[in-house]
């Protein structure tokens, strides 16, 4: 083989080979890639081409080795030969396969929760199912009792959330032999329904579906204080009957009345609170034994917005004290891990509280140990009370006979008693703390009206709020849970922001959408609270430009020198003309006692006129049992003098006022 090179400019520079022994000329960069090829889809190609050359090089050469007595294949030869074999061997053995496409499942669709209680009570072959309306837990622990206690009477029963279900199947129910469906509705605010059923209720408005042969009976839960008491129970048991439903039994109107001892006023939400960071926490009274406070929650980044008006519910914590205490009775290691689970396999509930987790954790947040325990939860403990006499007047209190009525009033709500002070008052009652923790209801969320307008302050909540602390007629001094919780959360706890899980609830007590229409707000002590937010946003619609109606507030407290909330602030919104008119009532600086409802009927002739003659809207915020009731009645005497109705006609004069949203009312017992 001889090699010549071509001009740099000849074709790409190649070199040329050429093979005399059979004239083959080709340009080595063809070869290197013929050559690759070959060695990709089989690597012998290469040397073969290399062994032909060699043996066809020099024909001489070739002739003087067959002359000479020499083997046909020399060393080398064979050598290549078994190199070239075992590269063949290697290739054939080890060559890449193709590899199998895999074949893949056909997905099934994810399950989706079952909206069909129809469906659910056939399956599990249950005939009474309890609706629940509930926004502080109370309808639905009854609609939970009902349904367990179904079983004494022969009847399987479900208890179930409106929400979840397609109520729309209530036709239906007929489908399900000998069936009942109950109905535990609260009813929220202004005559509200509940989260849980507003749902449901704008159904029940709009619908107009055949509810023939549905058997059916409500029980309504309420508060008689309220001006509409039990509304959300007795719409519920008129609609039904309007949609041809069969009452079996008449509506049950359950009266909270104020029984219990301390006041619980009832995107991010119940389920998932935001952590707001407290920027300030600062006493408003000057003086006096009582603690009133005025604290500011930051929401910044959160998203969340509110309005005038609307409530802001906190969760709080109990009192470690008490926690630790219940754990000392009843001889337990609180730090214990433990999961509590529901043996109701059909039940939507599959555990009390948040598990796995320890009995001080579910003492501390989850379970309410501070209101005095319902008639259900003394009945399943008595059982473990070791003396027959102790056993018997827990028996007693639980039953519906009118001593263990009148023994369950004296003796626990008038009293005061929680489950702490019924451990020690009873010394034999020692239960087991799983089914102590199984009987508890859940710690409920405190609601408190925003002292503030997200106009003026869009990244911060202000609370204004009394610290509950009482003595009790056993001696013990009960504090309020949340409010006490509140009172020590510093803005800086040891270098860490003091935080509280927090979230809004809607409410219906609104400004006028017309800034030019009146306003007259009565709030004494603080119920102030959600007219600082309306006074900070007519303000604000000044700044504006806006025109802004009369603002006028009457507002009461004790002592001027005293419990005058937000003095500085409301004095300096009158100067500025914000406030038309800044009324108050010092109750006790004084011989004779002086209320809001007393300064509303020394200004009858404004007050009237701004009823009457300029569209004004009233606003009423803070005790429902007195303060609401008294301010209702001097408006009936207002209308009653000014406007020469009678006392029928000025009771109808209000309630029309209430239809209209003129009268509106933020009230608690």
């Amino acid at each position: 083989m001889q090699i010549h090179s071509l001009p740099r400019g000849g074709a790409l520079g190649a070199e040329i080979l050429r093979f005399p022994g059979n004239g083959c000329t080709q340009s080595s960069s063809a070869l290197i890639n013929a050559a690759l090829s070959g060695i990709i889809v089989f690597p012998l190609a290469a040397a073969l081409l290399v062994m032909m050359a060699d043996t066809r090089a020099d024909p001489a050469a070739q002739s003087e080795l067959m002359d000479e007595d020499e083997p046909f294949f020399s060393n080398l030869d064979l050598f290549l030969f078994s190199l070239i074999a075992g590269l063949l061997v290697y290739w054939i053995i080890f060559r890449k396969k193709a590899e199998p496409i895999p074949e893949f499942k056909k997905l099934e669709p994810q399950t989706t929760r079952e909206t069909s209680f129809i469906g659910k009570m056939k399956k599990t072959g249950k005939n009474i199912v309890v609706f629940y309306g509930s926004q502080t837990g109370t309808a639905e622990e009854f609609a939970n009792r009902l349904a367990k206690d179904a079983h004494r009477y022969g009847m399987k029963g479900m208890a179930a959330d409106p929400e979840e279900y397609d109520m729309s199947e209530l036709s239906r129910l007929t489908e399900v032999e000998n069936s009942i469906a109950i109905f535990c509705m609260a009813t929220y605010g202004e005559g509200d329904p509940t989260d849980n059923a507003q749902d449901f209720y704008d159904w029940l408005q709009e619908g107009d579906a055949d509810f023939s042969g549905v058997k059916y009976t409500v029980f309504a839960l309420g508060n008689k204080t309220y001006e509409h008491y039990n509304s959300m129970g007795k719409y519920v048991d008129k609609r039904l009957a309007e949609l041809g439903a069969r009452r079996i039994f008449d509506l049950g109107m359950g009266d909270d009345d104020g029984k219990t001892c301390v006041c619980v006023c009832v995107p991010f939400d119940s389920k998932n609170p935001f952590l707001a960071a407290v920027t300030v926490n600062r006493k408003l009274n000057k003086a006096g034994d009582r603690h009133l406070m005025h604290l500011e929650l930051d929401i910044t980044g959160s998203k969340i917005r509110y309005e005038s008006g609307d409530h802001v519910a906190v969760y709080p914590i109990n009192d470690s004290v008490i926690v630790n205490r219940i754990g000392d009775l009843l001889g337990v290691d609180l730090d214990t891990v433990i999961s509590l689970n529901n043996l109701d396999e059909e039940s939507n509930k599959k555990h009390p509280f948040p598990c796995p987790s320890t009995y001080r954790t579910a003492l501390t947040h989850y379970l309410d140990i501070t209101n005095p325990p319902r008639t259900n939860v003394l009945y399943e403990l008595a059982q473990y009370a070791t003396e027959p006499k102790d056993q018997e007047n827990m028996r007693k209190m639980a039953s519906s006979s009118p001593e263990g009525k009148a023994l369950y009033q004296s003796w626990v709500l008038d009293s005061c008693r929680n489950i702490l002070a019924i451990l020690e008052d009873f010394p034999s009652l020692r239960p087991p703390i799983d089914h102590l923790c199984e009987l508890l209801p859940r710690l409920q969320a405190r609601y408190y009206s925003i002292a503030s307008s997200s106009k003026v302050h869009a990244n911060s909540i202000h609370i204004c709020a009394v610290v509950v602390e009482y003595e009790t007629k056993t001696g013990r001094v009960n504090k309020g849970v949340a409010t006490n919780w509140l009172k020590n959360k510093m803005p800086t706890d040891n270098g860490h922001k003091a935080t509280v899980p927090m979230y809004i609830r809607k409410s219906q007590f609104r400004l006028p959408f017309k800034s030019t229409n009146p306003v007259i707000m009565v709030g004494p002590g603080t119920g102030i609270a959600p007219f600082m937010g309306f006074v900070q946003e007519r303000g604000w619609l000044k700044e504006q430009g806006k025109d802004v109606g009369d603002t006028v507030l009457y507002y009461g407290c004790r002592y001027k020198k005293e419990d005058f909330l937000y003095q500085e602030e409301l004095e300096e919104f009158e100067k500025t003309g914000v406030l038309t008119a800044l009324n108050v009532a010092f109750s006790r600086d004084q011989a004779e006692k002086v209320y809001v409802q007393h300064l509303l009927k020394k200004n009858k002739e404004a007050v009237w006129r701004l009823v009457h003659s300029d569209n004004a809207h009233i606003y009423i915020c803070g005790d429902a049992r007195n303060m609401a009731r008294d301010v209702q009645n001097a408006f009936y005497e207002i209308a009653e003098e000014l406007g020469g109705l009678s006392r029928s006609q000025a009771v109808d004069y209000v309630k029309k006022l209430m239809t209209k949203g003129r009268y509106s009312q933020d009230v608690w017992s």
